[in-house]
């Protein structure tokens, strides 16, 4: 079959099981789209309002699915504008293919209009990207940019395709199925059995995890060594959701903002088993202490983690879920009494802490407060947040079931991602997503409710309103003597007007019997619907680590002022 470059992308991601991609058109693409609207049967295109929009929802469908996100946009501008969801979906290890338009290939280099080199713009924050300047090699680029994706440690790759190779013809032949995931070499025997030899020896033996074992789909494999270890589990940002958030051994997320139990514990630690993570500086504080305080063994698809940012005594390359079905096959039932009863001390001092969190205060909402009361409604929803103190709050507070049900940005610290994530997640599963978000986070992205109304997406939108950009004004009042630079917003928004301006609802609330109401109503809409809560813009998230701090440090009280 003799089909233009264009076609032929669009039968390669047909042919790679993509009926779901985001973009926007514009001039270098417009071969490409046509080819799309000629498949439409086979591929559905959603518009976003925004490229950056576009990525963070091909972001969102591939964490909520495992499946390799796809992206369009056109050259110049709308290249660049996928920088920021690319450089996301990088530093938090998602599948993800970029498809790029740019000018033909003898215009290139000569700053034709709408022209930049976004292959060298998205070197550092791409698994790999390529430049297509042959059709004879564009359907094998193509390919190998999706196996490329999600082998090993899934990240995105971007493929930028000139116009003139779009509109050249060529012979396709087509695969039968997608391309299959280079296979991963096992860990080594002789590093499991050191693993098991270790475990077997520990007294105050706790499981630190990450995103990793989501990736691997080893939640399962996961909770039965704790099991088999009795030991607690904790997890970074990004492992949230890997296992129930009332699992009896889980003590929640440690680092800067962490439980205060799972920190605690890992401290008193005698040993780590840390599980697909990269021990970044918001989950460890001060590196020297994890140095001296306990023996660590790093399991890890990616060799490059292993003794990275902190030194493991056992390192052990492989994939998570081989690797740690292997080690149960080894290590026998181990029991540990007088740790299970220092573990326990630790959540009834944290239990303590909590309450103090969520008592109600007269003229405002509090944060733990808000979260429980969706959370009552919530259901089998995908819980969505942008980056803040509303992040935080929602990583400690959320009630999670199962994977993939907790979609942040861990690693970049994407203000803005939520809105496009929650609209991928939703066209990628068919589940209600409920966004948590800031007045700072969501004035950097609203526009896609533009796209939230016309897809019908039935987001619950909790924008925890406090009038200030409320994460740095926590850090100038502890570290800054309180001096608010920039971080006091003074904006007139109505964000209930701006939804019913796009075309969703909305409702204001400022206590508890408000927010009920809203959420009542939110929950019943098949469309989005934004709830503006007055939140105090001094309520702090606590606990906190600071920069460089241990658990020596931690700070559980902020005068309120």
């Amino acid at each position: 079959m003799r089909l233009t470059g264009a076609a032929l992308t669009a039968e390669i991601l047909a042919e790679q099981s993509c009926s779901l991609i985001f973009g926007y058109p514009g001039g270098q693409v417009i071969s490409l789209f046509d080819a799309l609207w000629q498949r439409r049967d086979r591929i559905r295109c959603v518009l976003t309002a925004h490229e950056q929009g576009a990525a963070h929802a091909a972001d969102g469908f591939a964490r909520a699915t495992g499946k390799v996100g796809v992206v369009v946009a056109t050259s110049g501008p709308g290249a660049t504008n996928l920088v920021t969801g690319i450089a996301t979906a990088y530093l938090d290890s998602v599948p993800m293919v970029a498809i790029t338009g740019n000018v033909p290939c003898s215009l290139i280099g000569r700053d034709s209009f709408q022209e930049v080199d976004i292959v060298g713009i998205t070197m550092p924050v791409t698994k790999h990207n390529f430049i297509v300047k042959s059709i004879d090699g564009l359907a094998d680029t193509l390919r190998t940019a999706f196996q490329i994706a999600k082998s090993g440690r899934p990240g995105p790759v971007l493929v930028d395709i000139p116009k003139d190779v779009q509109d050249a013809l060529c012979d396709f032949e087509p695969q039968p199925a997608p391309v299959s995931p280079e296979p991963t070499a096992p860990a080594s025997e002789e590093r499991i059995k050191r693993a098991a030899a270790m475990l077997k020896t520990a007294e105050r033996p706790y499981i630190y995890f990450g995103g990793g074992v989501i990736s691997a789909g080893a939640s399962e494999a996961l909770c039965a060594l704790a099991d088999r270890l009795d030991a607690p589990m904790g997890c970074s940002l990004m492992g949230l959701s890997a296992v129930p958030s009332d699992h009896p051994r889980f003590l929640g997320m440690q680092g800067m903002h962490g439980h205060f139990a799972s920190s605690a514990a890992e401290d008193a630690a005698d040993l780590v088993l840390a599980l697909g993570v990269r021990f970044s500086d918001r989950a460890t504080g001060n590196s020297d202490r994890f140095k001296r305080h306990f023996r660590l063994i790093h399991m890890d698809i990616d060799n490059a983690e292993l003794h990275k940012n902190i030194p493991a005594e056992l390192g052990v390359r492989g994939d998570l879920r081989d690797s740690l079905d292997r080690l149960l096959k080894i290590l026998p039932q181990q029991r540990h009494t007088a740790w299970n009863r220092q573990l326990r001390a630790l959540r009834q001092e944290e239990a303590e802490r909590s309450a103090r969190a969520v008592r109600e205060v007269p003229g405002t909402l509090r944060p733990y407060a808000v979260i429980d009361a969706v959370s009552e409604r919530a259901g089998d929803c995908i819980t969505v947040t942008d980056v803040g103190q509303h992040q935080m709050w929602a990583a400690q507070r959320c009630p999670l079931k199962t994977p993939r049900t907790f979609l942040t940005s861990g690693g970049l610290g994407t203000m803005g991602f939520g809105l496009g994530a929650a609209i991928g997640a939703y066209l990628a599963t068919g589940k209600r997503p409920v966004l948590y978000t800031g007045d700072g986070s969501f004035g950097m992205n609203l526009q896609e409710l533009a796209c939230a109304v016309t897809e019908r997406v039935p987001v619950v939108i909790i924008v925890m309103n406090n009038g200030v950009l409320g994460m740095v004004r926590q850090w100038q009042t502890l570290f800054c003597g309180r001096r608010y630079a920039a971080t006091t917003l003074d904006r007139q928004t109505d964000f209930v007007r701006v939804a019913e301006g796009f075309g969703a609802r909305g409702a204001h609330v400022c206590d508890l019997d408000a927010l009920t109401a809203a959420l009542d109503e939110a929950f019943s809409q098949e469309m989005p619907f934004v709830i503006d809560c007055a939140v105090d813009r001094d309520e702090p998230v606590l606990p906190m680590l600071p920069p460089g701090g241990s658990v020596d440090d931690i700070i559980t009280e902020i005068e309120r002022f």
